[in-house]
């Protein structure tokens, strides 16, 4: 058998993630220690299934999804979760428990299943329509789901592998219950729309009101006879979803409580907690400048502000918080007073407890004080040290109030190479803990669990890359930026080579890791002739909340003048880097920056491949453009300093062409993309003709934010070098 191109091979393992276990649960069942997880077959399968590791370290499929019969028709709902999480794969991609592991929850096809996890015995039931998002109650009793715009429940009153009963809780014409809005699920990171109480008596349920939203319509013009799909999209500056909360009595849900807070002042419910923890809920205004933590009664719907705090710029989100230990409420605040540039430090009550420089990314976990005198509770942090943004280990932190903090990595080992950890914490004593690595010395994670004193390697099935990745690690400029330089793998290391950047270069993307498997298309497009090289600039995370909050009010100027510090500061280090022959590609952000390097830097760019570019920050969503640039009606000069075009197209500071040898540029864009949707590259493309530059525009129909199809991921990376090799022929 012919070994794979590497675009053909990156395209059939949906980039390396085939294979590879995910979307771990750890806890103890009735027959002890066990880990649930998501993986497909091999690398190549797309289509994934439900495992389970036992507590003598047996790994079995306990749901094959295929006998289930395949992925079939998706609903609606299904389908925009699966984009906003970047889901490529088919099958089983998400589950729930309940919470003594004896009950499991998915859909498949629309269909729900609930599975007996000692068993592995799998039940279809019947439900008011296609559903989405099922989730067992606490005590396995019962499963909620959404379908048809409602929320309803099956009662599993003969336990989980008997048809249930399924009945409807909530149901209003015209108004979803029980599912995240828009932005929620692609900017806040909040996917849910329920949430069950710890004694299972109650759901806490978002009520999502869309009438005000303005309708986009996504059409696919390589189907005229397809009608165009309605899409509710709150552009910048626009009429947001009307997002409630309201609890409901399992048993009398007729007549639901409004969980009270002032919507005016704060529209945006970020997160929300429930269990054995009080009802916690995370609102910001629309500005995001400040955060509220509130309490709420389920019983009467009021509610207590137990913590508010405040930011110039903006209130980051991060995952895990806000988390309670016991009374004592675990934020995850920026403070600017601990280090240069700040720390995003761990809180308890808003007194910061993690050390000054250690950059906090999330709350895994929290283990509580077992009874026995004198142990204390542990907070569990993923977090980077502020002097090596590119790896990411797991930290403990003892949460008593009469010591001194004390903290340690728990990955920290001299033995092995820098690298990213992680770990997911189970539900109780006993619970097993699953450890994920990666590092700059294989392309694939390894994953271990340990049960008690075992430690089990997990297998991970992923294709081996035909490519071997060899980044050189990088700190760059005044700034110290964190870069990665990949050269051909057959380098002589005598000859020039034409420099290609490869960036994401904007907020809440880190593309510089101490990871392999990060570097491995960069390290295949320098195997096609150039020096790739890879920078993160002012807004990208781990560097601290000044570093993040560079780009404020501007999205434009500090990228750009990054990758261009960082282009000279590589060449000085390497001088057979041509600066006669430099290139940008990128894909979303990445994309917009490409577009944006050729129309302002021409004098350093002579080509960019912008894919899915957003070109005028009005046309993305509010949650996100207003977090850095404010709203529309208030800044407008940041969004003219950050916009490629202007409303009735024109472009917006876009320096002079040669007009004997100009700039290349290829525009790409999913015709499908309900994210950044397809106007923004056609309205650049219309603004570019007007002004007479010549550009290649290549449209992808039926293609969305992610392109997911096979042959599209293949074709995309040859094109691009093909593309390439002709702009620089032409020098």
């Amino acid at each position: 058998m012919s070994t794979p191109s590497f675009p053909r091979q990156q395209a059939r393992t949906r980039r390396f993630t085939l294979g590879v276990p995910r979307a771990f649960t750890s806890g103890v069942g009735p027959d002890g220690p066990l880990v649930l997880f998501l993986r497909t077959d091999d690398g190549e399968d797309p289509v994934t299934h439900l495992w389970r590791l036992d507590a003598r370290g047996r790994t079995t499929k306990l749901v094959d999804a295929r006998a289930l019969g395949d992925d079939g028709e998706l609903p609606p709902e299904e389908r925009a979760r699966r984009e906003r999480a970047r889901e490529q794969a088919g099958g089983i991609v998400s589950y729930a428990v309940d919470r003594d592991l004896r009950v499991a929850a998915f859909a498949l096809a629309g269909r729900l299943h609930t599975v007996e996890v000692a068993t592995g015995r799998t039940v279809a039931h019947v439900t008011a329509g296609p559903a989405f998002d099922p989730r067992p109650s606490p005590d396995g009793r019962r499963v909620a789901y959404h379908a048809t715009d409602g929320l309803h429940v099956i009662d599993l009153d003969d336990g989980p592998v008997a048809p249930g009963t399924t009945r409807p809780l909530v149901v209003e014409d015209g108004v979803s219950w029980g599912r995240a809005e828009f932005v929620a699920a692609e900017e806040m990171g909040r996917s849910r729309g329920f949430w069950w109480s710890g004694d299972s008596t109650r759901l806490a349920v978002a009520r999502v009101d869309e009438t005000d939203v303005p309708v986009w319509h996504i059409a696919d013009p390589a189907n005229p006879a397809s009608a165009a799909v309605e899409h509710r999209y709150p552009a910048a500056g626009t009429t947001n979803a009307d997002v409630s909360l309201w609890c409901l009595e399992v048993e009398a849900p007729s007549t639901p409580t409004e969980v009270v807070w002032d919507r005016t002042q704060d529209e945006y419910l970020a997160s929300v907690r429930w269990g054995t923890d009080p009802l916690t809920l995370l609102v910001q205004p629309r500005d995001q400048r400040t955060a509220r933590v509130l309490t709420a009664d389920p019983g009467t719907g009021t509610t207590t502000l137990v913590r508010a705090w405040h930011d110039d710029a903006w209130v980051e989100l991060v995952p895990g918080v806000p988390a309670w230990h016991g009374a004592r409420l675990l934020t995850i605040e920026d403070r600017a007073e601990r280090g240069v540039g700040g720390t995003r430090t761990l809180c308890i009550d808003g007194v910061p407890w993690s050390p000054p420089g250690l950059q906090v990314r999330e709350l895994l976990g929290v283990e509580p004080a077992s009874d026995e005198p004198g142990t204390r509770g542990v907070a569990i942090l993923l977090a980077s040290d502020a002097d090596d943004p590119t790896r990411t280990d797991v930290y403990r932190l003892v949460l008593d109030p009469e010591d001194d903090a004390c903290w340690s990595p728990t990955g920290d080992d001299p033995g092995r190479p820098p690298a990213l950890r992680r770990e997911v914490h189970g539900r109780g004593a006993g619970a097993p803990i699953v450890a994920i690595e990666q590092g700059l010395d294989a392309p694939a994670p390894r994953i271990t669990v340990s049960i008690g004193r075992r430690e089990v390697d997990l297998e991970v099935a992923a294709a081996t890359p035909v490519v071997t990745a060899r980044p050189r690690m990088l700190t760059l400029g005044e700034r110290g930026l964190r870069a990665a330089l990949l050269l051909p793998s057959d380098d002589d290391g005598t000859s020039p080579l034409p420099v290609l950047l490869d960036p994401y270069g904007g907020p809440h993307a880190q593309r510089v890791l101490s990871a392999q498997s990060a570097f491995l298309a960069p390290q295949w497009l320098a195997d096609q002739g150039f020096a790739v090289l890879v920078v993160d600039g002012r807004g990208s995370p781990g560097r601290g909340p000044a570093f993040e909050r560079a780009v404020h009010h501007d999205l434009a100027t500090p990228v750009l003048e990054d990758q261009i510090a960082a282009l000279h500061a590589a060449a000085a280090l390497e001088p057979r880097l041509d600066l006669d022959r430099v290139a940008l590609r990128g894909w979303s952000f990445g994309g917009y920056l490409a577009a944006l390097a050729v129309l302002r830097r021409p004098d350093v760019f002579r080509a960019g491949i912008a894919g899915a570019p957003v070109t005028d920050w009005r046309l993305y969503d509010t949650h996100y453009t207003e977090r850095y640039l404010g709203h529309p009606d208030e800044h407008p000069d940041a969004y003219a300093t950050s916009s490629l075009v202007d409303a009735v197209g024109r472009l917006l500071g876009a320096a002079r062409w040669d007009a004997q040898d100009p700039p290349r540029l290829l525009l790409i864009h999913g015709l499908a993309d309900d994210n950044v949707v397809a106007a923004h590259a056609l309205r650049l493309s219309s603004a570019l003709l007007a002004d007479g530059r010549r550009h290649t525009f290549l449209p992808l129909s039926g293609v969305t934010h992610m392109t997911p199809q096979e042959v599209v991921a293949e074709q995309l990376l040859v094109q691009q070098v093909a593309f390439l090799r002709e702009a620089f022929g032409h020098r």
